[in-house]
């Protein structure tokens, strides 16, 4: 589904990422861990065009690296940023319509879906989405991505900030678009999420894959997480 092989990417003359390799196959729930700044979230923003991508990046075998990000989102690639880019001035409706790629668009997903899973969407519905908690725009964020029909999705820290009842409401719904066979990328912080749902883990570290493997070969390894996660 997704290939990333020998990724580089810069911030002016900050080299971010250096050779980032690593796959995700259809239907694949993939976890990509770390410490902050490793170079986590660059490797989403340059899949996705938002940072300039040296390197390889195919998308269900067609090379990606260096369409715009509209274009890649056209092709079924989701991206749920870690800034909750949401439409403040619009109501959660229009910004859940604005998420489709067609007006009359039959996928996946439908507003009746957002809405069930995170009622408190459809209680406000028509408010202004500036207005919204950091976790109801988190959610809004998140369905309005799904809203799109994405192939797979890439996920970006859904529950930082959240409050724990808002960390389980995120919990549920990454497991409901695993179960509608939608592969995930999922960049998070809370390992306990990250184990539940993944069928593998990558770890990075300045900028390159530490470790691939399982969750179970994860949990054997006590030296990557001492050396590449625990503080």
């Amino acid at each position: 589904m997704l290939e990333v092989e020998n990724l580089h990417a810069y911030y002016g003359k900050s080299h971010i990422l250096h050779g980032v390799t690593f796959n995700i196959n259809r239907g694949e729930i993939v976890s990509l861990l770390g410490r902050n700044g490793v170079g986590r979230s660059t490797t989403i923003k340059a899949i996705m065009g938002d940072v300039q991508p040296f390197g390889s990046v195919r998308f269900r075998s067609r090379e990606i690296s260096g369409l715009k990000p509209h274009q890649i989102a056209r092709l079924g690639l989701g991206y749920v940023p870690e800034n909750r880019d949401i439409f403040p001035s619009l109501t959660v409706r229009q910004n859940l319509m604005l998420g489709q790629k067609w007006a009359k668009q039959t996928g996946r997903w439908s507003m009746g879906d957002m809405f069930k899973i995170f009622p408190r969407l459809e209680e406000r519905a028509d408010t202004m989405a500036g207005v919204l908690s950091g976790g109801e725009q988190q959610m809004l964020t998140m369905c309005r991505t799904l809203m799109g029909d994405p192939d797979l999705v890439m996920i970006d820290e859904p529950t930082e900030g959240l409050a724990p009842m808002m960390v389980e409401l995120v919990g549920k719904l990454l497991e409901e678009i695993a179960g509608r066979g939608i592969s995930i990328l999922l960049v998070e912080q809370k390992l306990t999420i990250a184990l539940k749902i993944s069928h593998r883990l990558y770890v990075m570290g300045h900028g390159r894959i530490v470790f691939e493997g399982s969750v179970p070969e994860f949990n054997a390894d006590t030296k990557v997480r001492q050396d590449w996660l625990e503080v």
